[in-house]
C-alpha cells in the first residue's frame, strides 16, 4: 500500500515532519489516518477506523488508550531516551534551586528594585544569611526507576559527588550496563528510601505505579528529606506529600506537575511540565517517533512499542508480499498460519515470530501475492486480532 495518511496532533518539530513528508500524506486535519503522531493530546484509538499505529513523541503514553489499541491490533510507540537528557538536567537545576534557596533569594533581590545602591548593599549584608543553603555533594540520592532518565540522573549524582542508590523492580540490562559502578543498587525499595536524603522518582505511570509514593513510603524517608517528581504526577499521592510536609518528614517537594493542592505551598516548587521542553529534546522525540511510524507503516517493523513486541526483518529481493499477522499469544498460531499459507501453494520466503507474552507478532514474507480469500480465512481464526498485507511488487 502507498499513500499512508498521517494525522498530526499538537505541534511537532519540523525535523520529525520532514521524515514523513516525501512518502506520506501528513495533515493536522486528516479525518481517517493510518498513523497518528502526537505529543500530549488525548488519543482514543477507537475513534479512528483505519488507524494502524500511534507514535508518541515522548516517553509517557497515559494520554493514549493503549489497552483498547491492543484489542484493535494498533501498535503504540513511544520515544524512550529521546528526552532523557532534558529531564535529567532539569532535575539537577531544580535541586540546585532548592538547595541554595535560589527561588527565595531571587524574590528578595527583586524586592530591592528602586532602592539606592548603598541601601541595596546594606540590606543584602543584613539578610543574605536567611538564604543560606546546602551543597548536593555528600548527600544521599535515591533514584526510583532506572530507565533512560533515571540512569542519567543516577550517573549525574555521581559526578556531583553524591552517594547514589538506585532501585528498579524490573531493571533493563541495557540500562544497567551504562550505570556508573559508583551507583549502589538496592534490592529493596524500602531500604533505598530509608537512606535517601533526596528521593527522585523516574517511573512510568501505570496501574502498578499510580500512587506508589504514598504515606507509608514517605514515612520511611529520613526526617526533612526532599522528594522530586519529574516522572508523572499521579505516581505521587499529593495528599500524602502535604501531610509529610506538615509533619516535617519532608523538607521540600519539587514537581513538574502543578495542581490546586500544591501551588502556593511555601515548601513546594512546581514547574509547568517543563521536563522535555527543550529544542533538542523536541527535535529528537519528533524524529524518533516519525521513524518508528514510517518503519511500521512501510515494513511492519517494530521498535520501542509499549504494547507490541519488537520485530524487524529486512525483506529479501525475492519477496513479493509481506503478510503481518497480529494474534493473541496462544499455542498453535505459527503452525496455523504456516499451514494455511502453504496449503494455498504460496511459498514462504521467511517467517519471524515475536511475542511479549500477550501479543504474538508475525512477519511472513511471501514470494507471491496472497489472495483475499486466504486473508479472510486467517482473520476468521479466533486467535487472530488483525492482519496487514504490504506489497513490494512494482
Amino acid at each position: 500500500m502507498t499513500g499512508y495518511r498521517i494525522r498530526v496532533l499538537n505541534k511537532i518539530a519540523p525535523e520529525g515532519l520532514a521524515i514523513l513528508a516525501e512518502r506520506f500524506q501528513v495533515s493536522a486535519e486528516e479525518p481517517d489516518p493510518h498513523g497518528i503522531l502526537v505529543r500530549s493530546s488525548q488519543v482514543a484509538t477507537a475513534d479512528w477506523p483505519s488507524l494502524l499505529a500511534v507514535a508518541r513523541a515522548g516517553a509517557g503514553v497515559n494520554n493514549i488508550t493503549v489497552a483498547k489499541a491492543t484489542e484493535q491490533g494498533i501498535c503504540v510507540f513511544n520515544t524512550p531516551g529521546a528526552n532523557a537528557n532534558a529531564v535529567a538536567e532539569l532535575v539537577f537545576v531544580m535541586l540546585g534551586i532548592q538547595a541554595r534557596n535560589i527561588h527565595h533569594s531571587l524574590a528578595f533581590a527583586q524586592g530591592l528594585a528602586g532602592l539606592a545602591d548603598q541601601e541595596i548593599s546594606s540590606r543584602i549584608e543584613k539578610q543574605k544569611s536567611a538564604f543560606k543553603g546546602f551543597e548536593l555533594a555528600g548527600k544521599t540520592l535515591g533514584v526510583l526507576g532506572l530507565g533512560k532518565i533515571g540512569l542519567r540522573v543516577a550517573n549525574g549524582g555521581v559526578t556531583r559527588q553524591m552517594r547514589v542508590i538506585g532501585f528498579d523492580p524490573i531493571p533493563a540490562l541495557e540500562n544497567i550496563h551504562h550505570l556508573s559502578p559508583e551507583v549502589s543498587l538496592s534490592r529493596s525499595l524500602h531500604e533505598m528510601v530509608s537512606k535517601s536524603e533526596i528521593l527522585t522518582v523516574h517511573t512510568p505511570l501505570n496501574e502498578k505505579t499510580r500512587g506508589m509514593v504514598n504515606g507509608e513510603l514517605l514515612s520511611r524517608l529520613p526526617q526533612g528529606a526532599i522528594l522530586v517528581n519529574y516522572a508523572r504526577g499521579p505516581v505521587v499521592d499529593e495528599q500524602a506529600v502535604l501531610g509529610a510536609l506538615a509533619g516535617g518528614r519532608l523538607g521540600a517537594y519539587l514537581t513538574d506537575f502543578p495542581s490546586a493542592a500544591t501551588l502556593g505551598h511555601p515548601r513546594i516548587i512546581a514547574t509547568p511540565h517543563l521536563g522535555a521542553s527543550t529544542e533538542e529534546s523536541e527535535e529528537q522525540c519528533a524524529s524518533m517517533a516519525a521513524l518508528e511510524l514510517r518503519g511500521y507503516l512501510e515494513y511492519g517493523a517494530i521498535t520501542h512499542s509499549v504494547n507490541f513486541p519488537s520485530a524487524e526483518l529486512v525483506p529479501a529481493a525475492s519477496v513479493h508480499t509481506r503478510f503481518i499477522m497480529i494474534n493473541r499469544d496462544i499455542p498453535g498460531m505459527i503452525g496455523f498460519a504456516s499451514h494455511a499459507i502453504g496449503a494455498s501453494g504460496i511459498n514462504i520466503a521467511s517467517y519471524l515470530n515475536e511475542s511479549n507474552g500477550t501479543i504474538g507478532y508475525n512477519i511472513i514474507d511471501l514470494e507471491s501475492g496472497i489472495p483475499p480469500a486466504l486473508v479472510a480465512e486467517i482473520e476468521a481464526h479466533p486467535g487472530v486480532i488483525r492482519t496487514r498485507t504490504i506489497s513490494f511488487a512494482g
